[in-house]
């Protein structure tokens, strides 16, 4: 298993934040060589459910997910609760667990903190080199979270 923790400071309210990171084919834009689609009926919500195709053509993988925590942020204002979503990963290359939180702060800002829990396979990759994935994907994580809060954050 490989794990990894994201955080990142956002100069968005928390509904904004959430909405974003919900809104699941637009990680697609984050995420290089990602795309995103929807596979169930609703996108939102606990059973929700998605699949994140990363690579170029042939050369990618399939990385489906669904949703089995929903709470969505009590509000905007520091002391509300925060928001917290739960994915399952069940695909053959990627299988664990991840979630993120979305915590109101003063100012109309917010804070993310995005957890993965993971095994790559081939098993052979997670059981040489643990450090190895999780520090890839802190760093394809907070890339991604980066390039979030750019296009939720107000422009100065």
């Amino acid at each position: 298993m490989a794990s990894f923790t994201v955080t990142l400071d956002v100069r968005a309210p928390a509904g904004a934040v959430w909405a974003a990171l919900v809104d699941w084919p637009r990680h697609g834009a984050w995420a290089p060589l990602t795309t995103v689609r929807v596979t169930s009926p609703r996108p939102d919500g606990v059973g929700a459910s998605f699949v994140a195709r990363s690579g170029i053509g042939p050369l990618g993988f399939d990385d489906p997910m669904t949703v089995v925590r929903w709470r969505p942020p009590a509000g905007d204002a520091p002391g509300d609760a925060p928001g917290r979503c739960d994915i399952d990963k069940r695909g053959r290359a990627i299988r664990g667990v991840a979630w993120f939180e979305v915590h109101p702060r003063p100012g109309g800002r917010s804070h993310v903190v995005w957890f993965e829990d993971v095994t790559v396979r081939p098993h052979r990759l997670t059981r040489l080199a643990p450090g190895v994935v999780s520090a890839a994907g802190r760093i394809g994580f907070g890339r991604a979270l980066r390039a979030m809060a750019r296009e939720v954050e107000p422009r100065a």
